[in-house]
């Protein structure tokens, strides 16, 4: 429905179709010519014109027009319909009396309704019209409506709705004319601020002349306070946007180090090795021997070139973690005299395709430049690794790739060797350990008694030591260390006599710290009564006994009834010297001392309280016996035959072996009962010196067995 709000004095808003309605009674009532109006309007109008003369009569209290005097009413019904007179309308030419309709729609619904457009624009042609204008349209014409309230409501088609955004935004702006009050300050609204000054607003707000001073005071100090409160709002969206600069800078420049931008952009630096030598190499003489022929190579290349040789591509070290195979590159470079490269292997193994083959060209171009010279790439399986084909890094490959081809590819490297070394080898690819690329393979192993002697007198020479320290008798009880192995220890050693106060290193400062590598640290705030400590030296003692007094089996080192790691108490043995092979009475013997714990429980506290404290025994004896029978052919009875997998023999074979061990246990079982009764009483003498001292070393258990007094402590 279509309505319109219009503002007269005093202010009553009426709607505009009750208003239409209201004004036409009220013009027919009021002027002396309405009835005569009505009447000259009969013969020219059709009978359903004829409506407007029969509609009911409004009250002015409905409407709220009862304030209005008479004059007020007149001069409203005559500005609002001052043509609704049959003169002031005539009929235009060539148009009938009677509506004529047309098959065609006109643009919107209001033009089929009332007859006319509600466009200030007259129509160029007009589809349905009458013979007089109707009392809307007078009104329309003589109102001029604003456009943003008329609602066109056509047929919903693509081009009317194009025509019709288009005639929203190109319509033209308002002329002057009727404009309601309420639209005017609704149109004013954006148009800015007028600026009072001071005086005006102290006039306006009506301030009286005493306070006009206080007035101005105060106004100029909130203005003042706002300026400074903007000042520092603004200093402080300064300050954000330079820290934000300072950091997206920072970004960038971070990302511009990132090798997906840009490679490989640092430069590699050598490294020179003066201080190096094979003398800092201890343990390993025979590798050091080995890569005496490099050194020679890159010293002197003339001697081996003038006959014919080739340089040497690659030298791989293969060993335990720890044997010394990094010094062992350093002092190849150190002795050589030459730049030494270093590379780690996952330092070529990045998230960005082409990186890791970029590093190795520029490594390598580095090298090439500055030859002869040393390149060693440690962990070498981590870039070297076998070459697989896998859908999830379709890439990988690119780095292993790109060193094959340098190490022996179209153009050689005249004057760089390079090492590499790794604890893994059976994971390097094929392609790359053949001859041409790692044209040598030395072998780095664990230092023997010898060279852990040797590892362990060159580092006590940098801590203070007692002169009397026997460093052979610490690398008889170090089987297995390696040289990092044993540099800990030593520092082991220097810590706890700090920790003790002392003055200098001791033999029992490295022995607490072999003890505390091989066993765990003392746990001196476990509890122990009475009882299971009483037990515990006499299954310690028993291992003692059994192992003092039985040929072929190791030299005691120390036993002890203070809990480490997992165990209560131990016995350590020292070999004379290292094992490479062992015979079948040596093993018996192992086998026979494992059993000594739980035998001497047995024989002193009954089989009833025996304890669960030979686990370990039992699973060591188990072991040596298993292996006797399967792997070392020491069985009369199964013959010299190897059994790698016993699970897969014939239910008799697997009898008969199990059969074997079980005889192995207890002969062995038996043999260290019949022992360790026949000393009886040196058994018992060994376990009261333990439960008074907790610790004795070899000199202290020699003692108590040949009966004597042990000094005081």
């Amino acid at each position: 429905m279509f309505s319109l709000s219009m503002t007269v004095q005093p202010q009553v808003t009426v709607p505009l179709s009750h208003l239409i309605n209201v004004l036409h009674s009220l013009k027919s009532s009021v002027g002396s010519s309405s009835s005569s109006t009505c009447n000259s309007r009969k013969h020219k109008e059709h009978a359903s014109d004829s409506q407007h003369c029969t509609e009911p009569v409004w009250n002015l209290r409905e409407l709220g027009l009862s304030d209005l005097g008479t004059q007020q009413l007149d001069e409203l019904v005559n500005g609002v319909l001052p043509r609704l007179s049959r003169l002031e309308a005539p009929l235009p030419l060539g148009i009938q009396a009677a509506w004529r309709t047309s098959h065609l729609s006109s643009h919107s619904f209001f033009y089929n309704k009332h007859g006319f457009s509600c466009s200030p624009t007259p129509m160029a042609a007009q589809v349905l019209s009458r013979q007089q204008l109707s009392p809307l349209e007078s009104v329309f014409r003589e109102l001029q409506p604003w456009p943003v309230l008329v609602q066109s409501r056509g047929f919903k088609t693509l081009r009317t709705k194009t025509r019709r955004l288009q005639s929203i935004y190109e319509r033209p702006l308002e002329t002057e004319g009727f404009t309601p009050s309420f639209m005017k300050g609704f149109l004013s609204r954006d148009k800015g601020i007028e600026v009072e000054s001071l005086d005006s607003l102290t006039k306006n707000n009506n301030v009286p002349d005493g306070q006009q001073e206080s007035f101005k005071r105060g106004f100029a100090e909130g203005f003042l306070k706002a300026q400074a409160l903007t000042q520092r709002t603004q200093d402080s969206l300064r300050r954000t946007r330079l820290i934000l600069l300072v950091l997206l800078l920072v970004g960038l420049y971070g990302i511009s180090k990132t090798p997906f931008l840009s490679g490989l952009d640092s430069a590699v630096d050598p490294v020179q090795m003066k201080n190096v030598t094979f003398e800092h190499v201890k343990g390993v003489e025979e590798a050091k021997n080995e890569l005496q022929d490099v050194v020679e190579f890159l010293k002197n290349p003339q001697k081996f070139t003038a006959l014919g040789g080739k340089l040497p591509k690659g030298v791989l070290l293969v060993g335990p973690p720890g044997t010394g195979k990094t010094l062992l590159a350093r002092a190849v470079a150190g002795e050589a005299d030459v730049p030494f490269y270093y590379a780690s292997g996952s330092e070529f193994d990045e998230m960005f395709v082409g990186v890791g083959a970029s590093r190795i060209r520029n490594l390598f171009r580095e090298g090439k430049a500055n030859a002869p010279c040393v390149i060693f790439i440690d962990e070498l399986d981590s870039v070297g690794g076998k070459r697989i084909e896998s859908p999830m890094h379709p890439y990988s490959r690119q780095t292993i790739n790109q060193l094959l081809a340098e190490m022996d590819g179209f153009k050689p490297n005249e004057g760089v060797i390079i090492i590499g070394a790794t604890n893994f080898p059976e994971a390097l690819d094929n392609a790359l350990v053949r001859p041409g690329r790692f044209d040598m393979q030395v072998t780095v192993p664990k230092p023997d008694v010898k060279g852990r002697t040797e590892i362990l007198n060159w580092y006590l020479k940098k801590i203070k030591v007692d002169p009397a320290i026997e460093a052979n008798i610490i690398a008889r009880g170090t089987v297995g260390f390696s040289g990092a192995d044993l540099e800990n220890l030593v520092n082991q050693a220097a810590l706890k006599a700090a920790v003790d106060g002392k003055d200098m290193v001791s033999m029992k400062e490295l022995e607490f710290a072999k003890d505390k590598i091989l066993m765990g640290p003392e746990r001196r705030s476990a509890e122990i009564d009475q009882k299971n400590k009483r037990i515990t030296a006499f299954h310690e003692s028993g291992h003692a006994i059994v192992a003092y007094y039985t040929k072929d089996a190791m030299p005691i080192n120390k036993a002890t009834i203070m809990p480490r790691g997992p165990s209560l108490g131990h016995v350590s043995m020292l070999p004379e010297n290292d094992r490479w092979s062992e015979t079948r009475s040596q093993l018996l013997a192992q086998m026979d001392v494992s059993m000594g714990g739980r035998v001497a429980e047995e024989i002193i506290f009954g089989q009833e309280n025996i304890t669960t404290g030979a686990s370990s025994d039992f699973d060591s004896a188990t072991k040596i016996a298993k292996m006797m029978v399967t792997r070392f052919g020491m069985s009369e009875k199964l013959g010299v035959m190897t059994y790698t997998d016993v699970t897969r023999q014939s239910p008799e074979t697997q009898a008969a072996v199990e059969q074997e061990v079980r005889l192995l246990l207890k002969e062995s079982y038996e043999r260290a009962k019949a022992l360790l009764k026949s000393h009886a009483k040196e058994h018992k003498n060994l376990a009261d010196a333990l439960l008074m001292y907790e610790t004795l070393d070899a000199k202290d258990i020699q003692l108590v067995l040949e009966g004597k007094a042990l000094d005081a402590r």
